[in-house]
């Protein structure tokens, strides 16, 4: 890694100083100077409805297209065109043409031939497109650290034309960007979101976190306190969306909270979910030596020494100084917990990432072994 913890540590703390100013958060619940009518392509997924919701709270006017399959029943009082990102489909983006908006948020592009399309169909209806990317576009991204700004190249595929996005997405996302700002020159703002976490979030990724620790009992920590962990709160990441729009801010951007120990976050989970569980931290070696995978058995982490911990330690100091405001951990594990505490029962017993409690008693009680030994 370039930084050392101690610099991405000190980064952190100034970061929350400049982020959390009561003026700026009070500013947030009250009504832009000036409505906007906005194009959402998209909106009913994980990101979409957090920014919609903050975009009405502000007072403008939203419009949603897309296929009308996903979460349907969101925002009954709201315009839909029903349509297809595909020109290729039946009824494609016909329901677009001849209608203006000051400006497009579009969290739905993956192909950059379907992102051209909109954003050539659109350059002469909005006057800023802002499209939802991601930070894994950059070349070689998970090497992070120093050299994670936006000044890094984009990743590059051998064929540009490829439209699997289930092997390409990362490139992908740069070749769409690029497609946006051939269309609209000067008028895009391209937002790279780190690994997009709160209420909503369907991977459980995060999610396992907060509910694995209130539960209690004996919980595996992988590595140590003082590894690495980064992410963006959904909510903060609408917010900066909306407040691109409402001061005309365009260019790169990356959507990051500073980089802090990870240590912080599972403290953050006892704390707020008032749990007994302890915490045991087991070596990344230890980890290895039993098949326990970062970013598949253990998410949100990574051993600071390895070749994957740049992947969080990205620098999303250029939005900070745009207005990015990134709100306590204990809010997104708080609201977190909430949220996947209103869903089915069904639904709250069985994550979708993270270690099954079998697994996670077979590799604790192999390191209780080992420590017995030394």
């Amino acid at each position: 890694m370039s930084l050392n913890r101690r610099e991405f540590v000190g980064n952190s703390i100034a970061a929350a100083g400049i982020c959390l100013s009561p003026a700026f958060l009070s500013a947030a619940e009250k009504k832009a100077s000036h409505k906007l009518k906005i194009l959402f392509l998209g909106g009913t997924g994980f990101l979409g409805p957090h920014t919609v919701n903050y975009a009405l709270s502000r007072g403008h006017e939203v419009t949603l297209f897309n296929r009308g399959k996903t979460n349907d029943d969101l925002f009954p009082q709201l315009e839909k065109i029903v349509g297809d990102r595909d020109p290729k489909k039946d009824k494609g983006l016909s329901g677009l043409k001849n209608r203006e908006w000051d400006a497009v948020i579009d969290t739905s592009g993956y192909v950059p031939r379907i992102v051209e399309a909109s954003s050539q169909l659109l350059a002469d209806k909005v006057k800023q497109y802002v499209f939802i990317s991601t930070i894994c576009q950059y070349d070689n991204w998970a090497e992070g650290g120093k050299n994670g700004t936006e000044k890094r190249p984009r990743a590059t595929l051998d064929d540009p034309l490829t439209e699997d996005v289930s092997k390409h997405y990362c490139a992908l996302k740069g070749y769409c960007e690029k497609a946006a700002e051939t269309a609209m020159p000067g008028r895009v703002t391209q937002i790279r979101p780190g690994l997009i976490v709160g209420p909503r979030d369907k991977t459980d990724r995060f999610t396992y976190w907060p509910v694995r620790i209130s539960q209690g009992g004996q919980v595996l920590a992988p590595g140590t306190p003082q590894d690495l962990t980064q992410f963006i709160d959904v909510r903060d990441l609408a917010q900066f969306i909306v407040r691109t729009l409402e001061n005309k801010i365009t260019g790169e951007f990356n959507l990051v909270c500073p980089p802090f120990p990870f240590g912080e976050l599972l403290q953050s989970c006892l704390k707020v979910s008032k749990s007994d569980a302890k915490l045991n931290w087991v070596p990344a070696k230890f980890m290895q030596e039993h098949d326990v995978q970062p970013w598949r058995d253990v998410f949100m982490w990574a051993d600071i020494n390895s070749p994957g911990a740049g992947a969080l330690t990205w620098s999303g100091e250029k939005a900070l100084q745009a207005g990015l405001t990134i709100r306590p951990v204990d809010e997104t594990v708080k609201a977190t917990l909430d949220w996947f505490g209103s869903l089915p029962q069904e639904r709250q017993n069985k994550l979708r990432a993270g270690m099954s409690r079998e697994k996670e008693a077979k590799v604790l009680q192999a390191w209780h072994a080992h420590q017995k030994k030394v």
